[in-house]
């Protein structure tokens, strides 16, 4: 059976504590560059260290998140920082940009890589492919069910980490793009503002974004079972006593099966948003997994419980389980060794043994004095003593002798790893060639549905939605055969949909499309096995030169490009394949797995899909629901500014129409921005103003 790893979020040192001595197998933190989580205190170099061999000694992992997307002129720190922490001998690193994560193959070749949550994967497509690309573990995203874990459990040979405990955000991890289009701070960059928690309106609901915490701690022996091995707890920004109770219940129920009722109170009190929710693991989803901090929640977190909760952790916990062997000779110095089945460690004394007059030393007067081993994480297995003669011996000299030994132990224990390290920079992993631009922009287009203009032809490509061409084969060829190039879009969300995907795929492929735009690595992983040709999308979120070398390397035919890059940087990436740029269309700010409609307890019957969102300022915010998720589109389109439409660097723009259904709706639209005619209303997205 499984035993599976408790795995804890640390913010600083004294988080580190809570989880340690709570009984925590690993922490995962991150260092004050590049973290998912920036407002947190997180850790600098130094601190990194003493947190590493202070997890070390106690048998503790430690995985340092650099789990944000780097930009071009960040990659020679991010570079830096990796090899510093490979110096500190941490055990993995959590990463996000596929770009980074390839750098690191060849910069610390024996340092683990774990795939953030970041990275969007729910599927078994996609945990093949990381597995392919040397990931060792994938942290799997929050929505996803049992079944869907399982069968990523039971068909793929990757480590899996869920998360059992902590807050959930509304939109898929990875996916989202709502705190940077309206305020500028990217979750993608550890920025997020969290704007989801505020009131968003939809019918009689005030807060249709905001979901109660996740708490799967009832199913952690069950995931072990499953063969999951990390039950991961989130809170980097949240207290040291959040940490402490939330490890604390873990353990218990993983190691006991049940969790006291003091711990159960503890944890709700600490942090709740009116209670947890199970929905997404027992594919329950709906109205009752909304929830938003009210003032109640707030005032049960008293000092009082938050002292309490800090005696947890005043001392360390003895989890190390060490054995002595004492020998002690007449006329010669003492021996202790100390072993924790690993390593040993043998000291002597500096005087040597005299004889005793009277009392002399015994087996059951000395194995007290080794029985202690103090504020130290050693707890004394066996103990073995071989007194030759008879022998005085000292409780000082004894106590002097083990206080020496674990400390020696201890110092031993902090560094677990010999990582060769290789001196390359940004510059070293950039390709020799660059592709030849042009000043011509070809022009592409994604649709939602197949009412397609006439005007359409000149297209490089349309992309069409995989399910509903495999629905409508005979008018896909029907556009086929009056010119259009109609190419594939696999759906972003692809939850329980890789069998049927692919079929689709071999079906269209028999038709002779064989262009597919995907938005995800599983995506991009199923084409490539059916030999199709994969275009990236947006959502693949490539914002640097690294991560395009990586779509060339995979086989991508070209990539389009993160619309969270400024046009100061798109025409600094350096490229060896063709990119492009949404130039027209109302952007995606969130991918979700839960409905927003169904906080106002409305059924898909209901709901027609038909329903907006609205803000606090009376914005209103579509909603594109598949079947599968639903994406929030912004409440204005964005127009491409003609400052990046000039770029060299940009080979292609594409047109995304989503909510303009009608042929006519479409060619008016073409028709105004080749005009370059004002819309009403319009945004220019971040391509002028960037992101933090």
């Amino acid at each position: 059976m499984n035993k599976i790893e408790i795995l804890s979020p640390c913010g600083g040192l004294d988080s580190v504590y809570a989880a340690v001595r709570n009984g925590a197998d690993a922490v995962y933190l991150g260092a004050k560059d590049f973290s998912a989580r920036a407002s947190a205190h997180n850790f600098d170099i130094d601190e990194l260290s003493a947190a590493v061999k202070y997890c070390h000694a106690s048998g503790v992992k430690v995985y340092l998140a650099l789990n944000t997307l780097i930009f071009d002129d960040e990659m020679d720190r991010a570079l830096e920082l990796v090899k510093n922490a490979a110096k500190c001998d941490i055990d993995a690193l959590i990463t996000q940009d596929i770009g980074l994560a390839q750098a690191v193959r060849k910069l610390v070749p024996g340092l683990k890589l774990h795939a953030s949550t970041q990275m969007s994967v729910h599927t078994l497509s996609g945990a093949k492919a990381l597995k392919e690309l040397g990931f060792s573990r994938v942290v799997l995203a929050r929505e996803m069910t049992k079944a869907e874990i399982k069968h990523i459990a039971d068909n793929c040979d990757i480590e899996l980490e869920v998360f059992v405990h902590g807050a959930l955000c509304m939109c898929v991890s990875g996916q989202c793009y709502m705190s940077a289009m309206l305020g500028g701070r990217s979750a993608n960059r550890g920025m997020c503002a969290q704007p989801c928690r505020l009131p968003f309106a939809v019918s009689n609901s005030t807060h249709a974004l905001s979901l109660k915490d996740n708490s799967l701690v009832e199913y952690i022996k069950e995931l072990g079972d499953l063969g999951v091995t990390s039950a991961k707890i989130e809170g980097r920004m949240k207290r040291p006593e959040y940490v402490a109770s939330a490890t604390k219940a873990c353990v218990q129920m993983r190691d006991n099966g049940f969790v006291d009722e003091k711990t159960k109170e503890n944890l709700q009190a600490v942090f709740s948003r009116t209670g947890f929710t199970d929905g997404y693991y027992t594919d329950n989803r709906g109205h009752a997994m909304f929830g938003y901090r009210k003032k109640e929640d707030v005032v049960s977190a008293t000092q009082k419980l938050f002292k309490e909760i800090r005696t947890t952790y005043k001392d360390e916990l003895q989890r190390v389980q060490v054995g002595f062997d004492l020998k002690i000779e007449v006329d010669k110095p003492i021996s202790l060794t100390v072993t924790d089945g690993k390593n040993s460690i043998s000291v002597t004394s500096s005087n040597v043994v005299e004889k005793a007059n009277n009392a002399p030393a015994s087996e059951e007067k000395l194995t007290p004095y080794l029985s202690k081993t103090g504020d130290t994480p050693f707890k004394v297995g066996e103990i073995n003593i071989d007194i030759n003669g008879d022998a005085f011996v000292s409780a000082k000299d004894i106590n002097a002798l083990r206080r020496d030994a674990l400390e020696k132990l201890r110092k031993l224990r902090e560094k677990w790893h010999n990582y060769e390290i290789f001196d390359l920079s940004f510059a070293d992993l950039l390709p020799e060639n660059r592709t030849q631009k042009s000043n011509t922009k070809k022009q592409r287009a994604r649709v939602k549905d197949l009412n397609i203009p006439e005007s359409f032809k000149d297209m490089e490509y349309v992309f069409a939605p995989l399910f509903l061409c495999d629905k409508n084969a005979d008018k896909v060829k029907e556009y086929i055969k009056k010119g259009f190039n109609i190419a594939l879009e696999i759906p972003r969300g692809m939850f329980s949909l890789d069998e049927k995907i692919s079929n689709a795929l071999i079906r269209m492929k028999a038709l002779g499309v064989t262009h597919v735009l995907c938005h995800n690595i599983g995506a991009a992983y199923l084409c490539k096995e059916l030999g199709l040709f994969v275009h990236f999308g947006f959502a693949m979120n490539i914002v640097n030169s690294v991560s395009l070398s990586f779509a060339k390397n995979y086989g991508a035919k070209d990539v389009e490009l993160s619309f969270e890059l400024s046009v100061d940087r798109i025409n600094a990436l350096k490229s060896e394949i063709e990119i492009g740029v949404i130039s027209y269309g109302y952007l995606p700010l969130m991918m979700t797995r839960n409905c927003p409609v169904k906080s106002s307890e409305l059924d898909c019957a209901s709901c027609k899909k038909r329903k907006k969102l609205q803000d606090r300022k009376n914005e209103q915010f579509e909603l594109l629901c598949d079947g599968t998720v639903v994406e929030i589109l912004n409440c204005v389109p964005l127009i491409l500014p003609f400052e990046i439409y000039k770029s060299k660097n940009i080979d292609f723009t594409v047109f995304h129409f989503s909510v303009e259904n009608s042929v006519e709706n479409k060619e008016k639209i073409l028709k105004n921005l080749s005009e370059k005619r004002n819309f009403e209303r319009f945004t220019h997205g971040l391509y002028l103003r960037g992101v933090k």
